[in-house]
């Protein structure tokens, strides 16, 4: 695959790579007109990838920063690799490091989305000095915790299987997700079509870790890097309250957005971008 998704492709984007270890990394990269104020990098969840933060693309870039947003390792356009020691959290975030060596241009404000939050904190507790900044958008101080954990031992006999098992079943269940349903048909086509391309050792991997990931919330307090802990007042993963305290423990500047659960990126980009664009800002 070597080109833009549909779904992506009318924003004023390009698709682009980067070299990691026995990996090539695609991203979508958003360019400011003028000379950027930053770089701002993107990181999705277990299940996503760099088009989930599509919303955020180019109003960043509007706003004069140089927005790239990433597939980590086995997820669409990222090819995976068969072992599945490299999808803990430490060797992702090694990848996340080889995308800001490719990057150049120094220090990057670095995005997690759910699992991406927890691999970008263990990109920033291996090199603080590459980051700016840090927003932990609907991710938490450990592993996943909540409802969403029983479904992951469902989906381990079927991505044993491989992803067409596993993509046959969620057909099935979409068939009567009145949610589903509601989704326009590109959207529709879009996720069935990343699901497809990515690695079923990817998921089994990030699976494992991120049920199994430590509290390292201390340890990223002592690296003094700024943090904004985003959420959706609705989040259904970590729960609102667990990631308002772990704002505390860090010390963090803290932002809920409305009208968004899980995904805030996605269900509400204006109030997303808002709160991330003030932290920017409030940096001096």
């Amino acid at each position: 695959m070597d080109d833009l998704h549909p779904l992506a492709a009318h924003h004023d984007v390009r698709l682009e790579r980067f070299d990691a270890p026995r990996t090539r990394i695609a991203a979508l990269v958003c360019e400011p007109d003028g000379p950027a104020r930053s770089t701002v990098l993107l990181v999705p969840g277990f299940t996503g990838s760099k088009e989930d933060f599509r919303l955020l693309l180019e109003p960043l870039a509007d706003a004069g920063h140089r927005a790239v947003a990433v597939d980590q390792r086995g997820q669409f356009q990222s090819p995976g690799t068969h072992d599945l020691g490299d999808y803990t959290t430490t060797a992702l975030g090694r990848d996340l490091l080889a995308v800001v060596d490719g990057l150049g241009g120094g220090p990057v404000h670095l995005v997690g989305h759910s699992f991406g939050g927890l691999v970008s904190r263990a990109a920033v507790l291996a090199r603080p000095a590459a980051f700016r900044s840090l927003v932990l958008m609907g991710s938490g101080p450990a592993g996943l915790t909540g409802p969403r954990v029983d479904v992951l031992p469902l989906m381990r006999p079927l991505l044993e299987q491989g992803m067409s098992a596993l993509v046959d079943a969620v057909d099935q269940l979409n068939a009567a997700d009145q949610r589903w349903l509601a989704l326009d048909s590109s959207v529709q086509g879009f996720l069935r079509d990343r699901m497809l391309a990515s690695s079923a050792r990817a998921l089994l991997g990030m699976a494992d870790s991120l049920t199994g990931e430590p509290d390292r919330v201390e340890e990223l307090r002592a690296t003094g890097l700024r943090v904004l802990v985003l959420h959706g007042e609705a989040d259904d993963a970590w729960t609102p309250a667990l990631q308002s305290e772990m704002a505390v423990r860090l010390r963090a500047a803290h932002a809920v957005v409305p009208g968004a659960a899980h995904s805030p990126a996605v269900e509400n980009p204006d109030a997303t971008l808002k709160a991330m664009l003030a932290f920017y800002d409030d940096e001096d």
